[in-house]
């Protein structure tokens, strides 16, 4: 489905709702929880936004109904799934990046609350940090500005590495803005960057078989809800494969070598207070974006023993976590 489609799609079903039945809110409003990823590879997420919504004085059942909707990786379908919630005329409507930017341009009503890892005043979800303007806020990891730190990591932990993959969505928003980061810190360091593309799971089994071909010194795996949903097997196929691997979240305790970037639980449990905070009656406008306070690097010397490697003290000594 086409951007202008799903707008006008959105604007004509906005249209078609008597006013009076827009008027009435229902005994439990209905929270929308969209999601481009699957439910598997969410569960801490999605706890930590209940949590959130339990801080703000909602509970899921008791005062507050939530409808789940997840693309499963496939964001095509975000439109269509989008199109569910706003038929179900939800209070607030909950959504990740990339869905959460086709929700932005169609509707302008329904309070949105976004989670992303993008900088959400650079892909235009909201006018600046501290005043959202209208009816978008949320709070963001900040990921995708962290492409370049994680190549650097990699680096440091394998600095003979001549060449470092680059595992990346195309399908996502934020591909190209990731790969500009880590392009740009292949420069600096000098290593050649080699790019491989995967948007769903059947295309790991190619990857993989790739890198093994390539031989690179380390993986990078860009920012990605799918990818995020898939931490555990990208661990797996990572150690199987004994390459050198760094992504945010779990990863490290999913059995890859390093983790690194801001806590996407902690995202989801403010996700789940704004939410919260809406629904009592205040306005997006007048809540700031939620940035992390803190970035954390995770380092699993188990998979670095596995894998032959030293980490070098200096980055050990910087370590938030040692995985042993």
């Amino acid at each position: 489905m086409k951007r202008r489609d799903f707008i006008t799609l959105l604007g004509g079903a906005a249209v078609a709702w008597p006013l009076a039945a827009r008027a009435q809110q229902p005994a439990m409003p209905v929270v929308g929880f969209l999601n481009s990823a699957s439910p598997g590879g969410y569960v801490p997420m999605v706890a930590a936004f209940r949590q959130g919504l339990k801080e703000a004085g909602y509970v899921e059942g008791q005062n507050v109904a939530v409808e789940y909707r997840w693309a499963e990786g496939q964001y095509d379908r975000v439109p269509v799934i989008a199109l569910e919630l706003v038929d179900r005329r939800v209070a607030v409507l909950v959504a990740n990046t990339p869905g959460v930017l086709a929700l932005k341009a169609a509707i302008t009503m329904t309070p949105i609350v976004f989670t992303t890892g993008s900088d959400p005043v650079q892909i235009g979800l909201v006018a600046s940090m501290s005043r959202p303007s209208g009816n978008v806020t949320g709070a963001t990891t900040m990921g995708v500005e962290l492409a370049s730190k994680l190549l650097e990591l990699a680096h440091e932990v394998v600095p003979t590495a001549s060449v470092i993959a680059a595992l990346i969505n195309p399908a996502n928003s934020s591909a190209e803005p990731q790969l500009r980061g880590l392009q740009a810190a292949a420069r600096t360091l000098g290593v050649q960057l080699h790019v491989v593309h995967a948007s769903s799971e059947r295309d790991f089994g190619m990857v993989f078989a790739n890198l093994v071909e390539l031989r690179p010194g380390a993986l990078v795996i860009a920012n990605d809800g799918f990818f995020i949903s898939r931490n555990e097997q990208l661990g797996t196929l990572a150690a199987r494969h004994a390459l050198p691997a760094i992504f945010q979240g779990a990863f490290a305790a999913a059995g890859g070598l390093m983790s690194y970037g801001g806590s996407l639980p902690e995202t989801y449990r403010q996700a789940g207070i704004y939410t919260g905070r809406i629904l009592k009656g205040e306005k997006p406008a007048d809540l700031p974006v939620v940035q992390p306070t803190k970035f954390e690097l995770i380092i699993n010397l188990k998979a670095a023993r596995a894998l032959g490697l030293e980490v070098p003290p200096t980055l050990l000594a910087r370590a938030d976590e040692v995985i042993e």
